[in-house]
């Protein structure tokens, strides 16, 4: 029988719902399938869901709010200059919390306490297995790509989003790959990035890359969730060259 602290909203609602129409709290307990007592102490107010674990969440809703008004004063701040605003407001962060809080939605910030909860107690010596991946444009001329800006879905033709920028500003796309035995050659990548095109790279570069710094130990390839890497038949070139 489950307990207070497991009930779930849908449960509670279920609950709610039933008392309404009458039905018993031991009938309402053997319909959800927990605790008579559970059901008791929802309906008296009672019920305390379980401690929370991991740590302290370091910033509070209203001190959330403050940040997303100092980033819809100036759409093209740094983050530098996010945090340093947010710290004069009273709020001691680091730039990581400030890019969490501006950036990641819940579901994003779910899935990498996930990844980190899994690796949390890894050695050095299982990271050191780790080829870590990604490509990058940097620019040879002012535009650099045209500024940041802070924006949410559906503010892309906001006058105070948009920003002026050079063009055809001259750079250079480059992959490169890293780990604790050392790194990879620079691959520079004429075009976009395609599933196509990351494949001839992990085959002319990346594997190549893995055989110098690994040999015929294992090790670990990682690389983010662009579409390109994400692609079924990118996961199916590395099942294959890496099984």
């Amino acid at each position: 029988m489950g307990k207070t602290a497991d009930l779930t909203a849908v449960q509670k609602a279920i609950i709610d719902t039933l008392k309404r129409e009458g039905k018993t709290q031991k009938e309402i307990s053997e319909r959800i399938g927990c605790s008579q007592s559970a059901v008791s102490r929802h309906l008296s107010g009672k019920s305390v869901g379980r401690k929370k674990c991991g740590k302290k969440r370091c910033t509070t809703r209203r001190g959330d709010r403050t940040l997303r008004k100092i980033v819809e004063k100036d759409r093209f701040q740094t983050l530098g200059d996010l945090r340093k605003q947010w710290t004069e407001s009273g709020l001691e962060t680091s730039r990581a919390t400030v890019q969490r809080r501006v950036l990641l939605n819940q579901k994003q910030r779910q899935k990498r306490l996930t990844w980190a909860t899994e690796k949390q107690h890894w050695t050095v010596a299982q990271w050191s297995k780790v080829l870590f991946s990604d490509e990058n444009k940097f620019c040879m001329s002012f535009g650099n790509q045209g500024a940041r800006v802070w924006r949410k879905t559906g503010e892309k033709e906001m006058p105070k989003c948009l920003k002026s920028s050079v063009k055809y500003p001259q750079s250079v796309m480059v992959w490169g790959a890293m780990s604790a035995a050392g790194v990879g050659p620079l691959c520079f990548i004429k075009g976009r990035v395609n599933a196509a095109s990351y494949q001839e790279i992990l085959e002319h570069f990346m594997l190549p890359s893995a055989e110098k710094l690994y040999g015929d130990e294992d090790f670990v390839f990682q690389h983010d969730l662009a579409p390109a890497h994400s692609a079924k038949t990118t996961g199916k070139l590395l099942l294959q060259k890496l099984k």
